[in-house]
């Protein structure tokens, strides 16, 4: 339950590259650079409801650990996949629809911030977020 809270993005590291990786286009890349990210986590025992909001959206999803469920990413990519605990770090693997290839993704606590990291066809990139 330690993800439980509301988290703001702070900061990114790579994630131009990242984006660019995942084929989003420049104009949408320069645009989630700033767009003001904010995660509200509320988990009960396996189960997690978050809330995502941007500038550009708001987004809520349901999951429980180890059950696939699909998501749409911000950019419109479609994907399949799930979210495991693995200690205290979350670790996500979900398919794309459109090509079959894999991101994988971690949640993790790191001097109280939580640390998402994010890895596509060899780039690998951080959005940092501070709890509000």
């Amino acid at each position: 339950m330690a993800f439980n809270g509301t988290w703001k993005v702070d900061r990114n590291e790579n994630y131009d590259k990242f984006m660019d990786q995942m084929g989003v286009n420049v104009v949408k890349r320069k645009l989630a650079e700033h767009d003001n990210l904010k995660i509200v986590i509320e988990q009960t025992g396996d189960k997690f409801h978050i809330k995502e909001s941007s500038t550009f959206r708001t987004k809520d999803i349901d999951f429980t650990l180890g059950v696939n469920f699909e998501y749409t990413l911000a950019d419109g990519t479609e994907v399949s996949g799930a979210w495991e605990m693995d200690g205290d770090t979350m670790k996500g693997k979900f398919t794309r629809k459109d090509n079959s290839k894999v991101l994988t993704t971690t949640r993790s606590l790191v001097g109280g911030e939580l640390v998402q990291t994010y890895s596509y066809e060899g780039v690998d990139a951080k959005r940092i977020f501070k709890k509000q």
